[in-house]
């Protein structure tokens, strides 16, 4: 080949190189890291992208500069071109580089893997347990929430199970996922670094009310964390917040208290104008409308929330959301 096509179709690599570059850097892809196995993750990611775009340069250049050098003179010509024969070098080159590629591929994520499952010595133990459609953690004392809360810097050694079929944990922001699955124990660690609250999201299609299985994660200071358990471990928020917030309310309903924004269902901060017209006093018409959902339906909606609620909240759970929903509405 000579010289100047070779400038050629660098040039074009380059440009390539450099619009897939730009689609890499400028779209927020991934979510911001929070844990040490989240920056490991994204390495990966970060070093398998950068591999991919080399790729795709050097693809996209030969396949223009093919089209453009090679195309037929005229639209009339309908000769085949002269023959062309293999070249074993290249063919040698074409292969190893790509053997080369998918090797450090492996290497390097096969590392972060290793790394990622590493607990440490002193690990927070926290099992969970799933089941349609909520999540329940228990802590080392034997407490059990519908939330997590736990210290930066510290790993945490998660031991899942599920009671009836296969549900999957993920914190985007954490990016370790492991299924929940009946019968058998799982396990995933996670490391937070960054004090925040992030969503607990289920990843597998466990039911109807798969949309609503959310939970959340209190990341919080190691002093926070020492003064949240000689407290017993009560909620940094509301009882009837956390409530809300692990059943997944605000997926499906807006309500200002909670700074959810859900469009599915009524919006929540109406209600007392949703009861008056239900002609139900307020608390009681909150209370029907989550055991029983289909006794009332606000106008516009249709009967699409799980009639799971009387039978999966405890009375005490029950009456907090009641409480919280009622304080809380216009």
């Amino acid at each position: 080949m000579r010289r100047g096509s070779i400038i050629q179709i660098a040039a074009i690599a380059i440009i390539a190189a450099a619009i897939g570059t730009a689609v890499a850097l400028l779209i927020p892809w991934l979510p911001t890291a929070a844990g040490k196995e989240a920056d490991r993750i994204d390495f990966v990611y970060w070093f398998t992208t950068v591999i991919a775009i080399a790729v795709f340069a050097v693809v996209i250049a030969v396949l223009i500069y093919s089209i453009w050098k090679f195309r037929a003179p005229s639209p009339d010509d309908w000769e085949d071109g002269p023959p062309i024969h293999g070249h074993t070098k290249l063919e040698i080159v074409w292969t190893a580089i790509p053997a080369v590629l998918v090797t450090a591929i492996s290497i390097v994520s096969a590392v972060v893997l290793a790394q990622n499952g590493q607990a440490g010595p002193d690990p927070l133990l926290v099992k969970v347990h799933a089941q349609q459609f909520a999540w329940e953690f228990t802590y080392p004392n034997g407490k059990k929430y519908g939330f997590m809360t736990v210290p930066a810097g510290r790993s945490v050694k998660l031991e899942l199970n599920s009671t009836d079929v296969i549900h999957s944990f993920w914190v985007p922001q954490l990016s370790q996922k492991q299924d929940a699955v009946p019968g058998i124990t799982t396990s995933i660690i996670v490391t937070p670094t960054k004090v925040g609250t992030y969503p607990i999201i289920c990843t597998e299609l466990c039911g109807l009310g798969h949309s609503l299985m959310r939970s959340h994660i209190d990341v919080v200071t190691p002093a926070h964390y020492t003064a949240w358990v000689k407290q017993g471990g009560s909620s940094t928020t509301s009882p009837g917040l956390a409530v809300f917030q692990s059943n997944g309310c605000g997926s499906c309903h807006t309500f200002t208290p909670a700074g959810s924004t859900g469009k599915i269902g009524p919006d929540l901060d109406d209600l007392k104008a949703e009861a008056a017209r239900a002609k139900v006093p307020l608390t009681a018409f909150v209370h029907q409308s989550i055991v029983d959902p289909a006794a009332y339906l606000e106008p516009g909606y249709s009967d699409a929330m799980p009639h799971i609620f009387g039978e999966q909240l405890s009375a005490a759970q029950l009456d907090q959301l009641v409480h919280y929903l009622v304080s809380g509405a216009k």
